[in-house]
């Protein structure tokens, strides 16, 4: 039996499967699969990974699209600090997911530096060249060229610990200046981000506790370059219900705008206010689901 026989899903890459599951259930982030000669996409809008690290005009133009943005939102200038924040925030997140949703789905974890990755802000779309990637032993793909196999699920957490640190090391160079921040607190933010997107896209695929626990694995402290834990716990709803929260390692610097709407996560909101903004947010959802079910039955 060949090869592909036994792996129809590889026809793009050995993490192509966790990339189309990643875009169905979440349709604002879209991956492209570039071959292994072929160009990362340019021009229209498409910036590379490699030149917004190189800093210069390149991340000035880049900063200057969240500086708009932040007036165009909240009809008031923010912080050159806070503009940096929030722009390495809108790229980290989605970077990240790269390296950890194929980690999360197919135990997978491709190498991507900056090099390799290409993204368009405005069309929420990565492009990426895929090659190495790390997989366990008994993975049907540890055949396959550029795969590194690895012994167990240890090795494979410090493969996904290693694969986002040299993709998001150069960045945090290149943006710690205009941040105002030292390695700690970019290092931090780096933990957030892997935290927060891979809990999010759990949720999405019905999978959030094993993504919980999964992560409190892959982040147990301690795990140079990265600074603080997942930081999962659990608060109580008005009716007894659990309400799962975390405390952020850094600080997203939203509240230098809106002082009274802090983040769910953010160590400044105390766990009254958690336990009310949850509630609300789980009103929302329940209503909209209902809705979309009425709606359905109509048809």
């Amino acid at each position: 039996m060949s090869l592909s026989t036994l792996l129809p899903s590889l026809s793009t890459s050995p993490v192509s499967a966790a990339y189309t599951r990643l875009t169905e259930v979440f349709p604002g982030m879209r991956v492209d699969e570039i071959a292994e000669r072929e160009p990362l996409p340019t021009g229209a809008g498409w910036l590379g990974a490699a030149d917004l690290a190189a800093g210069g005009p390149v991340l000035d133009e880049f900063l200057a699209w969240d500086a708009a943005q932040v007036v165009r939102d909240y009809g008031q200038e923010a912080r050159p600090d806070v503009v940096a924040t929030f722009g390495l925030h809108r790229y980290a997140w989605p970077a990240c997911l790269l390296i950890t949703v194929p980690w999360f789905l197919q135990r997978r974890v491709p190498r991507l530096p900056v090099g390799a990755v290409a993204f368009h802000r405005t069309q929420g779309r990565m492009a990426v060249r895929t090659g190495e990637f790390a997989c366990l032993p008994d993975d049907p793909a540890a055949g396959l060229p550029g795969a590194r196999v690895v012994p167990d699920e240890e090795a494979l957490r410090a493969e996904v610990r290693a694969a986002v640190a040299e993709h998001l090391g150069p960045l945090l160079d290149v943006f710690a200046p205009r941040m105002r921040r030292g390695p700690r607190a970019l290092w931090g933010m780096a933990t957030d981000e892997i935290v927060e997107g891979l809990w999010y896209v759990g949720s999405l695929v019905d999978d959030e506790p094993r993504a919980m626990a999964e992560l409190e694995l892959l982040l147990p402290g301690g795990v140079r370059p990265y600074v603080g834990t997942p930081g999962f716990r659990e608060l109580t709803g008005g009716s007894g219900e659990p309400l799962p929260t975390r405390d952020r390692a850094s600080c997203c610097l939203y509240y230098t705008l809106r002082p009274d709407d802090t983040c769910v996560t953010c160590p400044r909101t105390c766990d009254a206010d958690r336990v009310a903004k949850l509630a609300a947010a789980e009103a929302v959802t329940e209503a909209v689901t209902e809705a979309a079910a009425q709606a359905s039955a109509q048809l």
